[in-house]
Formats: structure tokens, sequence, C-alpha cells
């Protein structure tokens, strides 16, 4: 036996007993990470681990209402369970290309029959395997390992999204609860204007407009309160939706907007990359791209197939299985490809470009992550300072109303001047309300932002 002939012999008993497999090793790559998020905290790298519990980050809010409404996403929303069905493919597809590292098996029996010729009849197992030499199953196993690790993340992720969709509406619909009591207290009071005015007009000592006025105020004020009847009955189908009802089984009471907003601790953005189910599956899909690149290199290499039958072969059926019928057969052939004028070369490229566009998604994630959580951060802080100077306003507004009124009365001013001011106490009480559930959508998105809850 010649030295190339020797080689060639011990490599193939090499990859055959430590299973090599050609291709690159997955080595995660480098992306962006600043030391500190510039909105709060300092910056910790973490290690993805989008499979920790996520926890029921809702009942942060203390709304036993809302708490019951998450608990139905799971059960019943639809992209949670297409998403769950897309796992559940996932898995299978590693299950069949690791069915490939092992030998098929297959079974025949057959009759013949012919002028001149016996009767003939067979009864075999037949048995073929092909030997993953240079670790292309592998490769095709590792690759399925990834994505179905990926489609575990995008289930979370669906998952944490519906979530956030049914908090966001939630809020929304309470926040509308709370502006259409706004309105209907401030009917009240303009009711009360209305009457006074008619008083003092019946009396002599108001002008017809002034009354007119007072009409207007109040019918646009009870218009505005029906406008918002439309927004709830939206939003609460919008809930049902999430929740896999139809909008006609869901019914959600009006109730006083009495909201917990939960403060995110500073040091929370440390464990954004542990958290994020996208970044997770980002990963994972430039993992299984990098394995593919094996799997299409190892085409470069010959194949070695063995295959076997045994069985009985006889011309009488009564006694088909005895000694004297049975054969066997082994065999083993080692193929390559000498030309193909660059398709493998193409495949590999292929291979490599996509891994590529993997590590570009992967780090354009992190970055989108980065940008998210900094943006409702910003948003969180800001409109907490908001809040407070919009509350302070609201007052000082109410207290305009107290002065002018009685300025009113006592005929100082012009009714227009009432208008005027219960014009502005009313919108800047909205706009409280407003700003109060900005906070709290806000305050969601954080939350999805940061992968879930911080507990």
């Amino acid at each position: 036996m010649n030295t190339d002939k020797a080689k060639t012999i011990s490599l193939l008993l090499a990859c055959v007993l430590t299973g090599c497999a050609v291709g690159p090793d997955y080595k995660r790559p480098e992306a962006a990470t600043p030391a500190a998020y510039k909105e709060a905290g300092d910056w910790i790298v973490g290690k993805p681990s989008d499979a920790a519990p996520k926890g029921k980050w809702w009942e942060a809010f203390h709304d036993p209402v809302l708490d019951d409404l998450e608990e139905q996403v799971n059960v019943s929303n639809q992209n949670v369970a297409a998403a769950e069905a897309r796992y559940r493919q996932a898995h299978a597809a590693v299950q069949a290309a690791r069915a490939q590292l092992f030998p098929t098996v297959g079974a025949s029996f057959g009759a013949n029959r012919s002028r001149g010729v016996p009767n003939k009849y067979t009864l075999a197992l037949d048995a073929q395997w092909e030997v993953d030499l240079w670790g292309h199953v592998r490769r095709l196993v590792e690759a399925a390992r990834y994505a179905e690790e990926a489609s575990a993340a995008d289930l979370e992720g669906m998952r944490l999204s519906m979530q956030g969709e049914v908090a966001t509406n939630y809020f929304q619909l309470r926040v509308t609860d709370a502006q259409r009591d706004l309105l209907n207290d401030t009917q009240k009071a303009f009711q009360i204007s209305l009457d006074v005015t008619r008083n003092r007009y019946t009396a002599g000592v108001a002008a017809k407009v002034d009354v007119v006025q007072a009409e207007t105020q109040l019918l646009s004020t009870k218009a505005q309160a029906i406008e918002l009847n439309a927004t709830r009955a939206t939003l609460e189908h919008a809930i049902a939706t999430l929740i896999g009802k139809p909008p006609a089984d869901l019914s959600i009471a009006p109730a006083p907007l009495h909201v917990h907003i939960p403060v995110v601790p500073p040091g929370v953005p440390s464990t954004l990359l542990q958290r994020r189910p996208d970044i997770a599956a980002a990963e994972r899909n430039m993992a299984a791209a990098n394995a593919r690149i094996g799997a299409a290199e190892a085409a470069y290499f010959p194949t070695l197939s063995l295959t076997g039958s045994g069985g009985f072969a006889g011309s009488q059926l009564h006694n088909l299985i005895s000694a004297p019928n049975r054969f066997w057969s082994l065999g083993a052939s080692l193929a390559d490809t000498l030309l193909d004028f660059g398709a493998r070369g193409a495949q590999v490229e292929t291979a490599k470009g996509q891994y590529e566009e993997q590590v570009a998604n992967y780090r354009q994630a992190v970055l989108g992550g980065f940008q998210e959580v900094e943006d409702n951060l910003a948003t969180v802080r800001w409109l907490a300072d908001e809040s407070q100077v919009e509350a302070e306003a609201a007052r000082a507004a109410r207290e305009s109303v107290v002065l002018t009124v009685n300025q009113y009365k006592a005929g100082t001013v012009s009714y227009l001047n009432v208008v005027t001011v219960q014009a502005t106490q009313l919108n800047e009480e909205r706009t409280l309300v407003t700003l109060l559930g900005r906070q709290l959508a806000a305050t969601v998105t954080l939350i999805r932002a940061l992968g879930g809850t911080w507990e």
C-alpha cells in the first residue's frame, strides 16, 4: 500500500472514530455594547438567557382585571398558538435531521412466476447507511437545533408582545373611562352654569348671548363624551381578539383609574441581552447559519455508503424460511464529484453570505434593543416630570374657574371669560389623564424592551 492511500485510509478512520466535522465552529461575534446607558444605570454585559422566567410582570400594576386578561393570552391568543406550532415544527426538524445519522432499514417480500422457470419467493431486510465522515449531517443537526432555539425565542417574543398589547389596550381603555367620567362631571358643572346664566337672563342681568354660550359649551362636552364611547368599544374589541374571544363575549365594566405605576430600577438595563427574545433569536439564527457553512463545505469531500441485505430466497413458499434458502450481502461505495462547474463553491459562498447577513441582523437587533430601552427610559422619566407640572396647571385652572365665576356673578366680567377658563380647565384635566395613560404605555413598552419583569 503506498503512502497516499495509507494517509487517505487513516484520515477516513480518524473521521469515523472522532466524528470530525468540516466548517467553522461557532463563536459569537462582537456587538456594540456601551458601558452605560445614556438615560439610566450602568450596563453589565451578560450572556443570553432568554429562557429565564420572565414572571407575571403585569402584576406590578396591581390591577386584578388586567391580571385575569393576561392569564388568558397564553391559553387563547391565536398568534401565540401559531408561534407554538412553528416551534413544534422546528423541534420536529431537529429529529428529522438527526435521523440521517442512522441507517435506514427496509423489509420486502416478493413472489415471481414465469413459464419454464421455477417459482421464486424472497423475504429480505435491506439496510443502507451513508457514513457522516465529514460532518455534513452533524452540521445540519446543529443548524436545526439552533433554529429550534431561535423558534423558542420567537415564541417567547410573541407571548411577551401579545401580553404587552393587552396591557397597553387595557390601560388606554381605563384612560378612556377616566376621560369619560371627567366629561360627565364637567357636564354637571356646565349644566349648573347654564342654569345660573338662564336665571340671570330672566332677571335681566345677563345677555342672551351668555345663555347661548353656556348651551354651546354644554352640548360640545356631551358630544365629546359620546365620541369616547366609540373609542372605548374599539379598545374592548381589540382586547377580546387578543385573548381569543369574539368581541360579543367580552365586557369590561367601567372602573375608576386607580393605577400603580411601577418604578423600574436603574440597574435593570444590564440584563437586556439576557432577557430579550428577539436578540436571542437573532443570535441563534446566526449560529444556525454558521453551521450551514460546514454542511455546504462537506460537499467537497467523498461520501461513504454502506449497504447490507439478508433474508431468504427459494422456490417453495412453505419452507422459505430455512437455512438452505438463507442469503446475505454487504457492500461499500466511496463516491466523489469530480466536476460540477462551481456549483459547490456557489453553495459555500451562499452559506457564508447568509451567515454574514445574520451577523448584521444580530448586531442590528442589539442596537435596536439599546435604542428602545433608551427611548422608553427617557419617556418614562420625562413624562413623570411633565405630569407633575401638568397637575399644578390643572390645580391653577380649577382655581381660576372659581374666581372667574364669582366675578361673573358679581357682574365684573362677561360670560365669555367664564367659558374661556372653563374650557382651559377641561383641557388641562384631560391632558393630565392623557399623560397618565402615556406613562402607563411607556412603562409597559419599557418592560417589553427589557424582556419582561426585572424581579
